[in-house]
This record gives structure tokens, C-alpha cells and sequence, in this order.
């Protein structure tokens, strides 16, 4: 399976990308295991893991949901006030 992943504000300064495609063994199909991907190809983006604002399809998601072919993942930095 195929997923879509998003990189927002700072995130994109730390990966130099705006957006990749992960390609996804359906039997492992969750966020936790497509992090796990993204933080081997970005390194530098684990330091930011317990920050990070996930969201499936434009919902709110943890690392438990699962993905299906398709989805949207948006990796999002801590909401700043201004």
C-alpha cells in the first residue's frame, strides 16, 4: 500500500521535503510503524517525535490507528500561539 505524507512549518526545513510517498506492508499498516519509516529516511525528525501533531485523512490520530491505501498522513509541529 501506498500513503501520502505531509510535512509542515518547521518539519520542512528538517526533512527538505513538503510532501513523500511511503510505500506500506498492509500487515503493518499503522502510524506508529509509517514513523518508524519516516524517522530511518529523516533522522534528524525523531528528536521531534514527542511533539509532533498527527493527523490521518484530516482527523487527529495516534499511533495505534491504522492506514489504509491512499490516506493522507500530515506530520504537524506543536501549535504555536501568536
Amino acid at each position: 500500500m501506498t500513503v501520502r505524507v505531509l510535512f509542515f512549518s518547521l518539519l520542512q526545513d528538517v526533512t527538505g521535503e513538503t510532501e513523500i510517498e511511503v510505500n506500506l506492508q498492509s500487515d503493518v499498516a499503522d502510524l506508529g510503524n509509517l514513523l518508524e519509516q519516516v524517522f530511518q529516511r529523516f533522522p534528524d525528525l525523531r528528536e521531534w517525535e514527542s511533539k509532533l501533531l498527527l493527523s490521518v485523512d484530516c482527523e487527529y490520530a495516534d499511533r495505534e490507528t491504522p492506514l489504509s491505501d491512499g490516506c493522507e498522513i500530515a506530520l504537524m509541529p506543536p501549535v504555536q500561539g501568536g
